[in-house]
């Protein structure tokens, strides 16, 4: 379907990236990697001369966002990992296999998550503790493993994708509405627990984006596009590279003061109301 009306269009194409200091030779673990915002956060690192660590299950995704960034710069240090983040001893693992190649983990940047979108009445147990498992545990696992490594190295920052829906409520998403508060929680307490150890932490709340996910929601008539589009005040989903412009200056120089932040990138959606 058109995501998108002209004017809207125009707005989307009008996103210039902007230049962030700091970030040039930084060592960034990004879980989530393989596909949507997760890939484009790479390539937005990979363009400020970041050092990469990409996570996912996805082996096949992964390859193929490794083949973008060497192409796209081709100067680039990009190394992949394929591991759930549900386990703690491959989270270990992979930071384990960051700091060695690496050195250190300067910024993890925690995507890895999955959508639920079902009545509560009846979401399974399965479907409830598998959202809760990727989209709020294993976000804890990542952080808890990299934070680590950031106290022993005297500092860093941790950017984790939450959502609006972390912020907000709605109907049929009682799951990935309550993982994704917690997020932003866990964000918050992480923030003002480690900030001794110079570890900034904090969140992107994205609304409604233009990656593969959304595009099966609307496939399977899971989510209604129209009206999500009529429901947003700047009438257009956001973009991938918009999400990861946000993860840029939260984990840049620019954003040095700032922690347990949950910044909304949403087109004004929770700024309406209903």
């Amino acid at each position: 379907m058109n995501l998108s009306s002209p004017i809207a269009s125009e707005a989307a194409q009008a996103f210039a990236p902007a230049r962030y200091s700091g970030i040039a030779g930084k060592a960034v673990l990004n879980t989530g990697g393989a596909s949507g915002i997760g890939r484009a956060m790479a390539h937005g690192f990979a363009r400020h001369g970041a050092r990469l660590m990409l996570l996912d299950l996805d082996a096949t995704g992964l390859a193929a966002t490794k083949a973008e960034l060497q192409a796209a710069y081709p100067s680039v240090e990009v190394e992949v990992v394929t591991a759930s983040i549900t386990d703690p001893a491959a989270v270990e693992q992979a930071c384990a296999d960051t700091e060695a190649r690496f050195g250190r983990i300067d910024i993890l940047l925690n995507n890895a998550g999955i959508s639920m979108n079902k009545p509560s009445l009846e979401l399974t147990p399965d479907e409830w503790r598998r959202a809760i498992d990727i989209d709020l545990s294993g976000v804890f696992y990542c952080a808890q493993a990299a934070g680590r490594r950031m106290v022993r190295q005297g500092g860093g920052a941790i950017v984790s994708t939450a959502s609006m829906w972390g912020l907000a409520s709605s109907a049929r998403r009682v799951a990935y509405c309550a993982a994704k508060a917690g997020v932003v929680s866990l964000t918050r307490s992480l923030a003002a627990e480690w900030a001794e150890h110079n570890i900034r932490v904090n969140a992107v709340c994205p609304g409604y984006t233009s990656t593969a996910l959304v595009e099966s929601l609307l496939a399977r008539n899971a989510i209604d596009g129209e009206a999500l589009l009529a429901r947003t005040p700047l009438r257009r989903f956001g973009t991938p590279d918009e999400m990861a412009e946000v993860a840029l200056f939260l984990s840049s120089d620019s954003a040095a003061f700032i922690t347990g932040h949950a910044l909304v990138s949403d087109g004004g959606w929770t700024a309406d109301g209903f």
